[in-house]
């Protein structure tokens, strides 16, 4: 399957996903996830928005991050830089690279390969920094490069700004 043939596909009510052209389903999330994904989201856009430094998307948001064959991730939350955005222009539709920054919260069904495999699929396609957060545990791991991985404890402040300029995150505020 496309990217094209994915946007096209009709909606069942349930999430999905491209990797390397075949389509995933994805279940809903559970609350918890959800409300760790509105907090994270509405930090990054709060400091996007105050700096004018580019743009903030929310989950359920497609991202075209390979093709050939293609693959569509959608994060938790995710930031686009201003001359990004500027350069390619807004889109009714996936948007056509990976971000400069992406988040993926937890949910209590995924495995550590599969959530280290997203974030270095993420990496490879030229996001700079991946976080995922962990609503059991209450912690983040930080990835920048693929050995370059790491992990803070919920009274962290978790230091974001080679992908976000200026962004620290308080997982204490963070998690609530």
């Amino acid at each position: 399957m496309t990217a094209d043939e994915l946007w096209m596909l009709p909606d069942d009510g349930m999430r999905h996903e491209l990797l390397a052209g075949r389509l995933t389903v994805m279940e809903p999330t559970g609350f918890e996830h959800g409300r760790v994904a509105g907090n994270v989201f509405g930090l990054l856009r709060e400091h996007v928005r105050d700096r004018d430094l580019g743009v903030t998307s929310a989950a359920e948001t497609g991202f075209v991050i390979s093709r050939n064959p293609d693959t569509v991730r959608a994060p938790d939350a995710a930031f686009v830089t201003k001359q990004r955005y500027e350069a390619l222009g807004s889109t009714d539709r996936f948007w056509p690279e990976a971000p400069a920054f992406s988040v993926e919260v937890l949910s209590p069904g995924d495995t550590t390969a599969e959530v280290q495999a997203k974030a270095f699929a993420w990496l490879d396609a030229g996001t700079k920094a991946v976080l995922v957060l962990d609503p059991a545990t209450r912690t983040a791991t930080v990835y920048r490069r693929r050995d370059d991985i790491r992990s803070y404890q919920h009274t962290d402040l978790v230091d974001l700004a080679d992908a976000v300029p200026g962004w620290r995150l308080s997982l204490r505020e963070l998690f609530g």
